[in-house]
C-alpha cells in the first residue's frame, strides 16, 4: 500500500511539473511577442512624441503654464502661457512677457507685463538626449506694448 501511494504522489509530482513546463513553454511565445509589440510601439511613440521645450535646468517640458528666458537672473519670463497647438513641426501660445525694466538697477527694478504670442518652431535632436527633438527658436509676438529696447516681434535661438 506504501508503495503505491509513493508511486502516485510521484506520478502526481510529475504530471503536474510536467503541465507546468508546457504551460510556461506554450505561454513564452505569446509573452515573447506582447512585450515585442509593447516595444514596437514605444519606439513608434518615442519617433511621434513631440518636440520638447528644454528649460534652463536642462529639463524637457510639453506645453509648459511658464517658462524662464533670462536662466541667469529671471529678469524675462513667459506666463499664463495657453497652448493652442504642439505638434512635430511648431508650437503656438498666448501667454504673458513678464520683464523687468532694472532701473534704476535689475534688484531694485519693477515688472512689466506684455502679451506676446510665443511660436516654436526648428525642431532639432536634442543634444543632452539625442532621440528626443527639442524646438531650436522661439519667436515673440508682442500684442500691444513692448520692453524699452525691444522689437514688436523677437526671435531666439534656444539652447540644446
Amino acid at each position: 500500500m506504501r508503495r503505491n501511494s509513493i508511486r502516485t504522489a510521484f506520478t502526481v509530482c510529475a504530471a503536474a511539473s510536467l503541465a507546468a513546463v508546457m504551460g510556461t513553454a506554450s505561454a513564452a511565445p505569446a509573452t515573447s511577442h506582447a512585450t515585442h509589440a509593447t516595444h514596437a510601439t514605444h519606439a513608434t511613440q518615442q519617433r511621434q512624441a513631440p518636440p520638447v521645450l528644454v528649460d534652463c535646468f536642462w529639463h524637457p517640458d510639453v506645453r509648459p503654464a511658464e517658462f524662464i528666458l533670462a536662466c541667469g537672473d529671471g529678469n524675462s519670463r513667459l506666463v499664463s502661457l495657453h497652448w493652442s497647438h504642439w505638434n512635430q513641426n511648431s508650437a503656438v501660445a498666448r501667454g504673458v512677457n513678464m520683464v523687468n525694466d532694472c532701473k534704476p538697477y535689475c534688484a531694485a527694478g519693477k515688472f512689466h507685463s506684455y502679451p506676446v504670442i510665443v511660436r516654436l518652431d526648428h525642431p532639432q535632436p536634442w543634444k543632452k538626449k539625442p532621440q528626443v527633438q527639442h524646438y531650436a527658436r522661439m519667436t515673440l509676438t508682442y500684442t500691444h506694448d513692448h520692453p524699452d529696447g525691444y522689437a514688436q516681434k523677437v526671435s531666439y535661438p534656444l539652447w540644446d
